[in-house]
């Protein structure tokens, strides 16, 4: 198939997580990434670690697939000359530095726009590139933090989240801002800067939380494994496991009381604000009933009602299930070191590709200056 983004050119200056997801969700797309580490040990995550495979860390190896990588020091005559003619070939370039490192370096904004007026830049910083805080060193849980989203996860404490969140959507959120910025370019024939920050992307999903301080004036609080404004829809015990269900509507309600032996018209549950007040009440009846059979009996009979519900499944048994592998979620890579293996594929299909993603083939992610002859030997072509 034709790679969707195959005549675009990335410059990936970023290391840690939001801006290489950023860049690999771009290389997903079939732009050529092309990767600049430090000579003294690269992007920081090559080192984060156990578990690591052959030397290989396995956290590397899930932000950095469908690129190059090549090594500079930009401080130095040499590192700054590699990076003049990479920008001038580029059409995107990514960095999170802190605010001012790339200005220290030599390539400001102007700087940069003089050497390739089309380029767009996506910046990503922690707190944002102005404003009070705005020089802050960002980590994801930090960011959690910060804004807001572990006071409304967990039960008796905050609780952040168990994947990186706010990277991930800080690498998200850049890479659309970026495209829309690529699309502007095609028209004005100039590039831009993009920014965003792991601050923004957490408080750009407070969703439905968001409105209820703003406009309401309740401060979100933590419910735990249970929705805030619906019920029932949480995690219930049955008499061997957990199952998860969520009563959407009035219609799934009026359907799935009587599978529980409840009456839907029970004044304390007859509607969703009578449900969410008197949840206590209505999980205890909830795990009443399902403790009189095993979660897979329950999941059946919910099915059958056309209930929404499922298992909560470790990684092993997400990896193993059909209906993952079916969405090609899962893609086989050639490394170089660690030979045929098995890594977490782009979350898009289109509709010519029978497979996740936009490339005809994916490329694993690359050894600390790998490509350093191919690159350089590029540049120096024209």
């Amino acid at each position: 198939m034709q790679n969707l983004l195959s005549d675009i050119v990335v410059v990936d200056l970023t290391r840690a997580l939001a801006g290489p997801h950023a860049a690999m969700m771009l290389g997903d797309l079939g732009a050529r990434v092309i990767k600049v580490e430090t000579p003294d040990g690269g992007d920081d995550s090559r080192g984060w670690g156990p578990p690591f495979v052959e030397g290989e860390s396995t956290y590397y190896l899930s932000a950095n697939r469908n690129k190059e990588s090549v090594t500079a020091d930009l401080k130095s005559a040499e590192g700054k000359e590699f990076l003049t003619k990479l920008v001038r070939r580029a059409d995107i370039l990514l960095e999170n530095f802190r605010p001012g490192v790339l200005d220290r370096l030599g390539f400001s904004t102007e700087r940069l726009h003089e050497l390739n007026p089309g380029l767009v830049i996506l910046s990503i910083t922690g707190f944002g590139h102005d404003g009070p805080e705005g020089g802050r060193a960002g980590y994801d849980q930090i960011a959690q933090g910060e804004g807001g989203l572990m006071s409304i996860t967990g039960e008796t404490e905050p609780t952040k989240v168990g994947a990186p969140i706010a990277d991930l959507l800080a690498g998200m959120y850049g890479a659309y801002g970026a495209l829309a910025a690529l699309h502007e370019r095609s028209v004005t024939g100039k590039g831009r800067v993009v920014r965003t920050s792991l601050l923004a992307s957490v408080v750009g999903v407070h969703a439905f939380h968001s409105t209820k301080w703003t406009v309401a004036h309740e401060l979100p609080r933590r419910v735990g494994n249970h929705h805030a404004q619906i019920a029932p829809y949480g995690l219930f015990r049955t008499r061997d496991d957990i199952v998860q269900v969520a009563v959407g509507s009035e219609g799934l309600w009026r359907l799935f009381a009587p599978i529980v032996g409840l009456d839907p018209a029970d004044d304390r549950f007859a509607s969703n604000s009578a449900r969410v007040a008197h949840r206590d009440d209505l999980t205890a009846a909830i795990e009443s009933a399902f403790a009189a059979e095993p979660a897979d009996v329950w999941l059946e009979r919910l099915a059958e009602k056309g209930i929404p519900a499922g298992k909560v499944r470790d990684f092993q048994q997400v990896y193993e299930w059909e209906q993952t592998l079916s969405q090609g979620l899962l893609i086989d890579v050639d490394h170089p070191t660690l030979g045929r293996i098995q890594l977490p594929g782009p979350p898009l299909r289109f509709d010519d590709n029978p497979h996740a993603g936009a490339r005809a083939v994916n490329l694993p992610p690359p050894r600390l200056g790998e490509h350093n002859d191919s690159v350089r030997a590029w540049l120096d072509s024209e």
